[in-house]
């Protein structure tokens, strides 16, 4: 059997914590900032973490990470 292929796009997405959670950026980030107001800006700064049910889907993407 091969070794699986690291999914790419996800691994530029997706970093590991210490306990071995996955931890995300925020999305709307990259453009249209006049129509954000500066309270909305600055709460998507901070990244999160994957939920719980879409957790082991990424994992499996990123299996060497």
């Amino acid at each position: 059997m091969p070794k699986m292929k690291t999914h790419k796009g996800a691994a530029k997405r997706f970093k590991k914590t210490g306990s071995g959670r996955l931890k995300r950026d925020s999305a709307y980030t990259s453009h249209l900032f006049a129509n954000k107001s500066t309270k909305a800006k600055r709460h998507l700064r901070k990244g999160g973490l994957v939920s719980k049910g879409d957790q082991q889907r990424i994992a499996q993407l990123i299996t060497y990470l």
